[in-house]
């Protein structure tokens, strides 16, 4: 885990040096903030590789930060709070959090969470890194288009702009229509093996990919998961 520089944004000085110093025991690079206005300075002019974002920060909150980081980049956000609520969870997620860890916590734990989502990171690049072929591969169903070595999708003819979770989603049910998902398998097949958070993830990953692409049939599947409705498309 050597070269990471991962962001800890607090305004609990004790809950800040706490983490960064496991983190740092891991040969991690840390920059602790106390606010989200300092970390958005950071965001615009040195970004890090990962936000453990705190919510209750004085001014701007963490779901605002997290909700403009992720406009911009996916890079890793384990969103940290004192509230259990499972509406401050969902809210968190939807907005882009990639994990949430309710305090007190674990710093170890912390810790795991940290080096799990790095290792998606990671992945990812390698995947992006790979030699593209001269012709692009485009999947087809309907009036979408899926061009996959760009990883861009297109509606009735208008690129949508798609977060890489909800592109590998919809390359999922693309390439499968009609065809019955649990949410315990799309976990699998979107987030990993290694994922640690709640299978509400992936309602909340639907709901926002129904928002971006008018008219997607995607459909509940009682007591199960989603399907794309390949007939409708």
């Amino acid at each position: 885990m050597n070269n990471y520089r991962i962001a800890v944004v607090d305004d609990d000085l004790n809950i800040r040096q706490l983490v960064e110093s496991y983190l740092q025991k891991e040969n991690m690079e840390t920059i602790g903030l106390g606010t989200a206005e300092e970390a958005w300075i950071l965001w615009e002019n040195n970004p890090p590789d990962m936000w453990v974002l705190d919510i209750m920060l004085p001014g701007m909150d963490g779901y605002e930060l997290c909700r403009k980081i992720r406009a911009d980049a996916e890079v890793p956000i384990i969103m940290v709070s004192a509230r259990d609520d499972e509406v401050d969870k969902i809210l968190g997620i939807e907005l882009g959090g990639d994990d949430y860890m309710v305090k007190p916590f674990s710093p170890r734990e912390l810790v795991a969470r940290v080096k799990r989502q790095l290792q998606r990171m990671q992945k990812l690049r390698m995947k992006e890194e790979v030699p593209q072929l001269d012709e692009e591969v485009v999947v087809a169903l309907g009036e979408l288009r899926l061009l996959l070595h760009d990883r861009r999708a297109v509606w009735r003819g208008v690129e949508v702009d798609l977060t890489s979770k909800e592109f590998d989603l919809l390359k999922l049910f693309v390439e499968r229509p009609n065809r019955a998902f649990a949410r315990d398998e799309i976990l699998q097949l979107v987030w990993g093996d290694d994922y640690f958070g709640s299978d509400r993830a992936v309602d909340h990953l639907v709901k926002r990919l129904r928002k971006k692409i008018e008219d997607l049939p995607v459909e509940a599947v009682w007591g199960l998961g989603y399907r794309l409705n390949g007939g409708e498309c």
